[in-house]
């Protein structure tokens, strides 16, 4: 039986306090919830203080942990650019979870075992402290996302923050399972790094790049360049890294002359490549494909879930904004779920871009 009960609810208004109102009536009353997660729109970012203190008010919740975004989520509904509160309410063992920042660090003496981790897209060398953090937790895998805002973004730890990382750490009694969907498929194939300049590929398998990657795209991609590098992009892992869990990066250019390939990133000897189909019907799949994989990884069913997608999905990848969701519930009917639109999304040790996260408690 699982050691966690859950409500979630959203709603949306241009008045922050309609917005919320609207939230905390459609919550699921639960006696003894000592947990909260609250995601706000960027719009409400100036409100925060007054957001808390109303659930405070309006819950036996103290401890709430969240983050702004261009767009927030729930079981049913999600739209970018809409103003909106998202909320998730959870009883918890007692002293099964910590709230940390910067401010107030997890303390020593807790035995972590996972956590849910928000961060502040401007922080210098973020992925170094997803890797560190993950380090932290017995399970050495967190999940999560960075805040995303037009302006200043923030995260939510008991109190607005800026900077750094914050997030909610649980001891060995709640269990989370992650799902990574990247938005795309991968082509037949994959590559050792054998020469790279920079952002700049220049040998794959002792070959040049471009004509390895003409070759994978097919005959009648490969000839058309301008066609292929839109359709098609490079996805990274590390030498020692599981290949299937690689970072999608952009070609943004091509060297005809020299058979070379650029990407937005910084490219090493030795990291594995493969290429990548992104479009709606690859990113549909691989989303099916995702959540079949959470589904057969299941202990029990799931109480709750956290959903975090890239702020470049929604509607510029699938049908609507909430077309995530949708293939959230129809699969996990009946889950209470919330989340953001991202800056960036975290799972395992590492930071994404472009993907969705969905992480379920049991």
């Amino acid at each position: 039986m699982s050691n966690v009960v859950a409500s979630s609810a959203y709603a949306q208004s241009s008045d922050w306090r309609l917005a919320l109102e609207h939230a905390i009536h459609r919550l699921q009353r639960i006696d003894g919830a000592n947990l909260g997660f609250v995601y706000i729109s960027d719009r409400f970012t100036a409100n925060c203080d007054a957001i808390l203190e109303r659930l405070r008010a309006a819950t036996p919740v103290r401890h709430w942990v969240g983050a702004s975004g261009i767009g927030v989520l729930g079981s049913e509904q999600a739209e970018i650019d809409a103003p909106g509160i998202s909320l998730m309410l959870c009883r918890l063992p007692k002293d099964s979870f910590r709230v940390f920042s910067g401010r107030s660090p997890l303390p020593r003496d807790f035995s972590a075992y996972g956590a849910i981790v928000h961060g502040d897209p401007a922080t210098p060398d973020m992925s170094e402290l997803v890797q560190d953090m993950a380090s932290k937790v017995r399970a050495g895998s967190i999940s999560g996302g960075l805040a995303s805002a037009r302006q200043q973004p923030i995260q939510i730890a008991d109190t607005a923050l800026h900077g750094g990382m914050s997030g909610v750490a649980f001891d060995e009694r709640i269990r989370l399972v992650t799902g990574v969907s990247q938005g795309c498929l991968p082509l037949p194939g994959g590559w050792r790094v054998t020469d790279a300049d920079e952002h700049i590929i220049t040998e794959l398998d002792g070959r040049p790049a471009l004509q390895v990657f003409r070759e994978a795209a097919g005959p009648a991609l490969g000839a058309d360049l301008r066609r292929a590098t839109r359709n098609l992009r490079v996805g990274l892992t590390d030498a020692e890294q599981d290949r299937r869990m690689f970072t999608v990066r952009n070609i943004v250019g091509v060297d005809l002359r020299r058979g070379h390939l650029a990407i937005n990133d910084h490219v090493s000897e030795g990291q594995h490549v493969v290429f990548v189909r992104q479009d709606a019907d690859s990113a549909s799949e691989d989303f099916r494909q995702m959540l079949q994989r959470l589904l057969q990884a299941c202990p029990e069913p799931p109480v709750c879930g956290i959903y975090v997608s890239c702020s470049g999905r929604g509607g510029a990848l699938f049908d609507s904004d909430d077309s995530e969701v949708a293939m959230i519930a129809e699969v996990f009917d009946g889950l209470p779920l919330t989340g953001f639109f991202s800056s960036g999304e975290i799972a395992g040790d590492r930071l994404y871009g472009f993907t969705g996260t969905l992480t379920l408690f049991f």
